[in-house]
């Protein structure tokens, strides 16, 4: 029984280990640059770094040829934002996840399937 047991553990943490190292990371080149209303109608920005982990590397080619729309749609969701939420760490969360949405929603329209698990805001600086 516990040799069973033991077989099967290490089956299944091959199983996960494979299916982990098929993750690819697309980068968006170069970084984005976007603006933002401030309070009293003045412009501030936001530079940023995004990474998309793409579930399956052969997915990769499909997410770059996209990344134009993607990185439309990131900075048109980025520009809407009022300044107190691109100033808040929740705030940023909260954009995190919307663009995260969008992209997933993006991906599944053009090829039916979201192919990313996460996007990941690797750098941001706001003025």
């Amino acid at each position: 029984m516990l040799k069973s047991f033991l077989l099967f553990s290490v089956m299944l943490i091959s199983s996960l280990q494979a299916k982990a190292a098929d993750y690819a990371y697309f980068g968006f080149e170069p970084e984005i640059i976007t603006n933002y209303v401030a309070v009293k109608k003045k412009m501030g920005y936001v530079r940023l770094t995004v990474e998309l982990m793409i579930e399956d590397s052969s997915n990769f080619e499909a997410v770059e040829h996209h990344s134009p729309l993607l990185r439309d749609a990131i900075i048109d969701i980025i520009g809407q934002q009022p300044e107190a939420k691109i100033k808040s760490i929740n705030g940023r969360h909260e954009i995190q996840k919307l663009c995260e949405d969008q992209i997933k929603s993006l991906l599944t329209k053009e090829t039916g399937q979201p192919l990313i698990k996460k996007l990941l805001f690797t750098q941001w600086l706001d003025n």
